[in-house]
């Protein structure tokens, strides 16, 4: 885990990441309180919290009496909110930087080809979603 952020985040964040990299697929138990608290070695109020997170997110469903599941379309709806996230933290700074450096969109474009060319020639691309 990380060392900055509330540890129930932490735990929030894996488990989200396991979502959009499809460790966890939609329909699929999630960890229970007490399974998350003992891996964690952290207090079951904590990974109770976690598990919180994820039902007020909408990647997470309980199921009365079984337990905890991957909801529907958390996947697309995740990866949608990723997107978006990427777009604001990364893809607006670049552009505005270009902008500021009068790089032209041919330019801005050229460089980030040769970047991607540059690291497919180190190491594959994963695989794309068709979404």
């Amino acid at each position: 885990m990380k060392d900055s952020g509330p540890i129930f985040a932490q735990i929030a964040d894996r488990l989200t990441d396991e979502v959009a990299d499809g460790t966890l697929a939609e329909g699929e138990r999630i960890p229970s309180t007490n399974e998350l608290a003992t891996f964690h070695r952290v207090n079951p109020a904590t990974a109770a919290r976690a598990l919180s997170v994820l039902v007020d997110e909408g990647i997470a469903e309980k199921r009365r009496g079984v337990g905890m599941f991957v909801a529907a379309g958390a996947r697309e709806r995740l990866m949608r909110v990723r997107r978006r996230q990427f777009a604001d933290s990364y893809v607006r700074p670049l552009v505005t930087e270009a902008n500021r450096l009068g790089l032209g969109r041919q330019e801005l474009l050229a460089l980030v080809r040769d970047e991607l060319a540059e690291l497919a020639a180190v190491a594959p691309a994963p695989a794309r979603s068709t979404s």
